[in-house]
C-alpha cells in the first residue's frame, strides 16, 4: 500500500461527495491516543509511500514477470524440456552415459529423472567453462538417450536462462551484490507501509461497512480513487507481509539477524548425512532459493565420479534403494563425489509436500542417514512453505496465480497512491505544486507514555532490520533540514 489521503494543513481534507450522504467521513481529531497517533501514522505512511514506492513498483514489475516466468519456461525450453513418449523407459545409467559423452569435459553432479512422461531426464554438470554457482543442465530423452540441449541451470529449483535472468532482475536489478541493497531496502519497508495503510484505512469513519472492502464506482475523483487504494490494500495488506517477510530472509543484513534467530529458536534447517566413515566432513551448500542475492545452490558435489564406476553400486540401484524406503516420486539424485555416498531427495514442493531425502553408501547401497521432512523443527518448516510460497513452487499454478495477482495489487497501489498525491497538490497560489503531508509536530501530541514505548519498539526493529532503521533516521534528518528551512523562510516573509 503506497500514499493514504492525509490531511490538509492539519485539517481533514474533505472532497464533494464526503460526508454522511457520501458514505466516507474521515475520521474526526479525538483526544485519546488513537487520534494522536493517526497525523503521525499518515505522515510516515505519505514519506514512506512517496519516497520508498519507486522500488517497490521496480520490485513489483520484476516480481510479476517472475510469477509468469515457470509457463514462459515450458514454451521457449518446450524442446530441451519435453520428449515423445516412447515404449520404455531406460535405464537412468545409460542416460547419465549419453549426457557425458555430449560433454566429455564436464562431470555430473546430480540427476532428475523425467517426472513426467513427455518430460525429459535432467543431467546436471560442472566444468571447467560452467560457473560455480550454476550448473550445465543437459536434457536427454529418456526412451531413446538422444541429448536435447543443453542450458544453465541455477538454484535448486532449476531455473533455466529466461527466470534465472528475471531472477536476478527482481533480487539485485543485474548489479550483483551491491544490487541487493534496492530489493532489501524495499522489502523493508513494504510490511511497514502495508500495515500502516490498513490500520489508517480501518480507523476512517465511514457510514456504509461495504466501503470498508469494496472499491466505490462512480465518476473519476479523489474520493474513488482512495476507496480503491484502500480496499484493494485491505485485501492485499496479508500477502504483502508474507511477501516482506520471506524476502528479508535472503537480505544481506536483516537476513543474518533472521537466521540467528531461527537457529537460537531451534529452527536450523537439518540436512541428511551423506559423509563415508573415515571421510572428511562435506561442505554443505547453503541457504534454498531463488535469484542472486536470494541465497546460492552451488552444484551437488562438484566433482563427483561417474555412477557405477568402481564398487559403486550405480544410479539406478540407488534409486530402487531408495524407493524400498520410501523416497520415491518426483526425486533428485546427488551423485557420490569423494568420501560421500548417494543422496536422494524428493522435490515435490507442491502441497502436501514430499521432501524426504536418503544418503545410500554407494559400495553396497544400505541407507547411511534419512531425513523425513516431517521430522523438521516447526520454524524450519515454516521457512520452507514462506521460501518455496515466495517462489511461486510451493501450490504450482495456483501460487504463480497468487503472486501475479499480489504484484498487480501493488502496481495498482502505487499508482492510485501517486494520483492521491496529484489530486491534493494545491492549485490557487501556483501553476505546478505537489501533495503536502501532514503537517509537522503531529508526535508531540502523543501521550509520552505511548510515545516512549513507541520509540523503543521503532528502535528495536530499526536495529533487527537495519535499512529501515537507516532509512528512517535518514527520513527524519530530511525531514528536520526542510522544518528548519521553513521556519528560516517566515520570518524573510513577513518582513
Amino acid at each position: 500500500m503506497a500514499i493514504d489521503a492525509p490531511v490538509r494543513d492539519g485539517v481533514p481534507d474533505r472532497t464533494p461527495g464526503d460526508g454522511p450522504h457520501g458514505g466516507d467521513t474521515p475520521a474526526r481529531p479525538t483526544p485519546s491516543a488513537r487520534g494522536a497517533l493517526r497525523p503521525l501514522l499518515l505522515r510516515l505512511h505519505f514519506y514512506a509511500g512517496l519516497l520508498i514506492s519507486p522500488l517497490l513498483l521496480v520490485a513489483a514489475v520484476s516480481g510479476l514477470l517472475y510469477a509468469l516466468s515457470f509457463q514462459a519456461e515450458k514454451i521457449v525450453y518446450r524442446h530441451e524440456l519435453t520428449a515423445p513418449v516412447g515404449e520404455r523407459v531406460l535405464p537412468l545409467a545409460e542416460q547419465v552415459e549419453a549426457a557425458r559423452k555430449a560433454h566429455p569435459d564436464a562431470t555430473v553432479t546430480a540427476v532428475w529423472p523425467a517426472a513426467e512422461e513427455d518430460a525429459t531426464t535432467r543431467v546436471l554438470m560442472a566444468g571447467p567453462e560452467v560457473p560455480e554457482d550454476r550448473s550445465l543442465a543437459v536434457f536427454v530423452d529418456p526412451y531413446t538417450a538422444e541429448v536435447r540441449g543443453a542450458l544453465p541451470s541455477y538454484g535448486s529449483s532449476g531455473a533455466l536462462p529466461l527466470r534465472t535472468w528475471i531472477d536476478q532482475l527482481h533480487a539485485n536489478l543485474l548489479l550483483g551484490e551491491p544490487g541487493r541493497v534496492y530489493s532489501e531496502l524495499a522489502a523493508s519497508w513494504l510490511w511497514v507501509v502495508a500495515l500502516g495503510g490498513v490500520l489508517l484505512w480501518l480507523g476512517r469513519r465511514r457510514t456504509a461497512r461495504r466501503a470498508l472492502v469494496l472499491p466505490e464506482s462512480g465518476p473519476a475523483s479523489r474520493r474513488r480513487t482512495l476507496s480503491w487504494h484502500g480496499s484493494v490494500g485491505l485485501w492485499s495488506a496479508a500477502g504483502l507481509v508474507l511477501l516482506s517477510a520471506t524476502g528479508l530472509t535472503w537480505s544481506a543484513y536483516a537476513g543474518e539477524n533472521i537466521g540467528a534467530v531461527k537457529d537460537r529458536l531451534g529452527g536450523a534447517t537439518p540436512t541428511v548425512a551423506a559423509t563415508l566413515d573415515g571421510a572428511a566432513p562435506a561442505v554443505g551448500g547453503g541457504h534454498e532459493g531463488h535469484g542472486a542475492g536470494h541465497g546460492t545452490t552451488p552444484p551437488a558435489a562438484a566433482h563427483a565420479g561417474a555412477p557405477g564406476a568402481g564398487t559403486d553400486i550405480g544410479i539406478d540401484r540407488a534409486v530402487e534403494a531408495a524407493r524400498g524406503v520410501g523416497v520415491d516420486g518426483k526425486i533428485s539424485v546427488t551423485v557420490p563425489a569423494e568420501g560421500t555416498g548417494y543422496v536422494v531427495r524428493q522435490t515435490d514442493t507442491q502441497f502436501p509436500v514430499h521432501l524426504d531425502a536418503v544418503a545410500l553408501d554407494p559400495a553396497d547401497g544400505t541407507v547411511m542417514d534419512r531425513l523425513r521432512f516431517a521430522d523438521h523443527p516447526l520454524p524450519a518448516k515454516l521457512t520452507r512453505f514462506g521460501i518455496d510460497a515466495h517462489m511461486g513452487v510451493f501450490l504450482g499454478l495456483a501460487n504463480q496465480l497468487a503472486l501475479a495477482a499480489l504484484a498487480l495489487a501493488l502496481i495498482g497501489l502505487i499508482l492510485w497512491g501517486y494520483r492521491l498525491w496529484w489530486l491534493r497538490r494545491p492549485t490557487r497560489d501556483r501553476a505546478l505544486g505537489f501533495g503536502r503531508p501532514v503537517p509537522r509536530g503531529a508526535w508531540r501530541k502523543v501521550p509520552v507514555t505511548l510515545v516512549l514505548p513507541l520509540a523503543g519498539a521503532t528502535a528495536l526493529v530499526g536495529w533487527f532490520v537495519p535499512l529501515l532503521g537507516l532509512s528512517l533516521l535518514a527520513f527524519l534528518a530530511v525531514d528536520v533540514l526542510l522544518g528548519a528551512l521553513a521556519r528560516t523562510r517566515r520570518p524573510a516573509r513577513a518582513s
